[in-house]
C-alpha cells in the first residue's frame, strides 16, 4: 500500500504554506479542539487509511521556553490544559480526579514514538499545550506554562492526535512559533515568518518519515 500521510491544520493560510508534499492529504479542519477532532476523525474514516497525521500549524512560546520568532517545535506530548478541577487549592487534572481521558496518563496525550524519533532533529523537542482560551495576559501564559511546562500554546493538538490514538492511526503535533504569549499590547508577532518556515518544516518532516519509515 502507498504510503500516505494527513496534515490537519485550523486555517487556510497554514495550509496554503505547507502546499502539497508527496503524498500527503491536507484538511483544513477549523479552530479549536472540537473542530479538529472532527476533521481529523471524519478525514481517517473517509479518505484513510493514512500512514500517519499530522497536526501542523503556528504557536505562541510560553514564559521562559528560550523559542525564538520562526522556531519549529515537535511535539514529545500534546497537554489538554483545561481538563480538570479548579479548587481553592490549585488545578487538579483528570487523573487527579480519579477519571480519564483515553488510553494515557492524565492530560497528556502521547504522539507516536517512531514519528518522535524520525523528526526530533528538525526543530525543538518539547511539549505542546492545547488550550481553548489563548494567553493574552502575563498572568494566563504563566498560569499555562506552570500547570504544564509545555514550551508553546495551540488551540487544536491534544484533539487531533487524540483522534488519531483512537482509530490506532499514529500521530504528532508540528508547530512554528508566530507570536509570543502574555499582554497582548506587548506580544511580538512575525505571521509571514512563521508561514514560510511551517511549510519548509512539513516538507522537511515528510522527508524523513519517507527515508527510514
Amino acid at each position: 500500500m502507498a504510503r500516505r500521510i494527513l496534515i490537519v491544520t485550523a486555517v487556510q493560510a497554514e495550509a496554503d504554506a505547507i502546499a502539497r508534499p508527496k503524498g500527503s492529504f491536507i484538511v483544513v479542519g477549523g479552530i479549536g479542539r472540537t473542530n479538529a477532532a472532527v476533521a481529523t476523525t471524519t478525514a481517517i474514516l473517509e479518505n484513510g487509511p493514512f500512514s500517519w497525521v499530522i497536526n501542523a500549524g503556528v504557536a505562541g512560546s510560553l514564559p521562559n521556553s528560550g523559542l525564538q520568532l520562526g522556531d519549529a517545535v515537535v511535539a514529545n506530548k500534546c497537554v489538554y490544559v483545561e481538563e480538570g478541577l479548579l479548587t481553592p487549592t490549585g488545578f487538579q487534572d483528570i487523573a487527579t480526579m480519579g477519571f480519564s481521558l483515553g488510553e494515557f496518563d492524565g492530560n497528556n496525550v502521547p504522539v507516536d514514538a517512531w514519528m518522535l524519533k524520525q523528526l526530533s532533529g528538525i526543530g525543538h523537542v518539547g511539549s505542546v499545550a492545547t488550550v481553548a482560551t489563548c494567553s493574552g495576559t502575563n498572568e494566563q501564559a504563566q498560569l499555562v506554562q506552570e500547570r504544564t511546562g509545555c514550551l508553546c500554546e495551540g488551540m487544536e493538538g491534544a484533539a487531533v492526535v487524540h483522534a488519531a490514538l483512537l482509530v490506532n492511526a499514529p500521530a504528532i503535533e508540528i508547530r512554528v512559533i508566530s507570536n509570543t504569549t502574555g499582554d497582548r499590547d506587548s506580544q511580538e508577532w512575525n505571521l509571514p515568518l512563521a508561514l514560510k518556515n511551517l511549510g519548509e518544516m512539513i516538507e522537511t518532516a515528510i522527508t524523513a518519515l519517507w527515508e527510514d519509515e
